[in-house]
């Protein structure tokens, strides 16, 4: 097998990673990417203990696994966004505070520093995240937006997030952002904006999701042509489009994931659309050789069965690249004598 595959941790927050790693050993994971919520991995106790990260490492040890990469993509939500009463209900009280909205997002962005000094403390090169934005609320460009008002969208970003990744880089860590709706980035278009507003940071990449992308119509194998380097982390996730009722569609009709009228949604690993054989393909013709790490959603599914079905379909579909041409061996001097 080329890649571990693992399992990240953020829909998974009710459950106390004790109780979680073993359970995660039993559904077949070779490791973690541990969310920044619930008891999994908490930054500030990180930073403040001296035997914090050992007793991670030691609990995840006694189960057979390993951690590649941190999540806090709550957190870095709250960096660029507009910030209302919604992200009081997923950022830490620390981080909120008294929701002053510029606030907020000043003290997001000094947790997402800490984030990555925890990250090195705890042996982790890659923290995956989100950036937030602050012109997500523009996507349908009305009232007319002009060129200018994205730009300065981006230079906030750029702005905002070149000091973390300053931060990133004195500590030797990547920061993976998760193109996704909602954020600064959700598709090629923007992720090369994005890479330029932060004068393309050696430390800024990407945690390719096909799931984010593939209903919306972007080529995801296309995504990790593109940016085959910056590619930090993969998150496998499955979804299938062109479903539903036809009364809602891809903005969503402010139903909730699961309804049976949308016409796209989240499925368990293999049980949708994305054409992962493809997608291991490219990941090896671009030479990413970081975990293969299953983000688990579908609202149609029990989770622990969900779950275990992922881990067995990625183990069973990944491969490791050839080690040379198929055809080397017809020349002579390749030939057993």
């Amino acid at each position: 097998m080329a890649r571990p595959v693992t399992l990240f941790t953020g829909q998974w927050a009710d459950l106390p990673l004790a109780e979680l790693a073993p359970l995660a050993q039993r559904m077949g994971y070779d490791g973690l990417e541990l969310a920044c919520w619930g008891d999994h991995f908490n930054v500030q106790e990180a930073l403040a203990s001296s035997t914090y990260v050992q007793d991670k490492r030691e609990l995840l040890a006694r189960h057979g696994l390993q951690c590649l990469a941190i999540g806090n993509h709550l957190v870095g939500q709250a960096v660029c966004d507009r910030i209302d009463e919604r992200h009081q209900s997923i950022l830490p009280a620390h981080v909120w505070g008294d929701g002053d909205p510029e606030g907020v997002r000043r003290r997001a962005a000094a947790e997402l520093q800490d984030t990555a000094r925890a990250a090195k403390k705890f042996g982790v090169k890659t923290v995956t995240g989100f950036t937030g934005s602050s012109i997500w609320h523009s996507i349908y460009a009305f009232p007319p937006t002009t060129q200018a008002y994205w730009d300065q969208g981006f230079a906030d970003f750029g702005a905002r997030f070149t000091p973390i990744l300053d931060v990133f880089e004195s500590v030797d860590v990547n920061f993976a952002l998760e193109v996704h709706p909602t954020e600064i980035a959700f598709d090629i278009a923007t992720s090369e904006r994005a890479l330029a507003a932060v004068n393309q940071h050696r430390r800024f990449g990407f945690n390719f999701d096909p799931s984010h992308l593939a209903y919306q119509g972007v080529d995801y194998i296309r995504f990790i042509r593109t940016f085959g380097p910056r590619i930090f982390n993969a998150h496998m996730k499955d979804a299938w489009w062109g479903k539903g009722d036809g009364t809602v569609g891809t903005f969503g009709g402010h139903t909730s994931f699961g309804d049976a009228r949308r016409t796209w949604d989240f499925r368990s690993v293999g049980r949708g659309m994305i054409d992962f054989e493809s997608i291991i393909v490219a990941l090896n013709d671009v030479g990413y050789a970081g975990p293969l790490s299953v983000e688990w959603e579908d609202s149609r599914m029990d989770r622990e069965h969900g779950a275990t079905e992922s881990a067995a379909f990625c183990k069973r579909l990944d491969f490791k690249p050839a080690a040379g041409a198929f055809d080397a061996v017809f020349a002579k001097d390749q030939q057993a004598p």
